[in-house]
């Protein structure tokens, strides 16, 4: 797996590029009638068979460069470190820590280092997510039967 040392936002040119390469990549997809489809490479005349999930994949990627941001593709079965985990989640790395010793979020302890799976951290702020759109709900509830919304 190739990783990146440093990341480095998209340039203009390739912003335009994914930008205009994810509209016409969203059309083929939506024509497509099998799970591996054959693409081919213009320049080489190379053919390939990609599993239609990479392709989506690829989509998703092309997005996020047309709107200039950073991306990263990690392998769900990856470790990573309390700094990276709490960047992640957004968070200090105190309070990760925290999170990790209070049992919110499961790790494993590697000497005295502590190590989160990514798919741990991935589910931990779904859950987070999830929960802050259900309190926002209630609190527009609330503020609904109170008449706060009424003029």
């Amino acid at each position: 797996m190739k990783v990146f040392e440093q990341a480095k936002k998209p340039s203009k040119m390739e912003q335009r590029v994914a930008t205009e390469s994810y509209s016409a990549l969203v059309t083929v997809i939506k024509k497509l009638h099998t799970k591996e489809p054959e693409i081919e490479i213009e320049e080489t005349k190379s053919k390939i068979k990609i599993p239609l999930s990479a392709l989506m994949l690829l989509g998703d990627i092309l997005k996020g460069m047309g709107e200039g941001k950073l991306i990263s593709i990690v392998a769900m079965a990856t470790e990573v470190t309390t700094q990276a985990a709490a960047d992640y989640v957004g968070c200090s790395r105190p309070h990760l820590v925290k999170l990790l010793e209070d049992g919110k979020i499961a790790f494993t302890k590697v000497g005295k280092h502590r190590r989160i799976r990514f798919e741990d951290l991935v589910s931990y702020k779904k859950q987070m997510k999830q929960q802050q759109k259900k309190i926002i709900i209630d609190i527009m509830k609330s503020d609904e039967e109170s008449g706060l919304y009424d003029s």
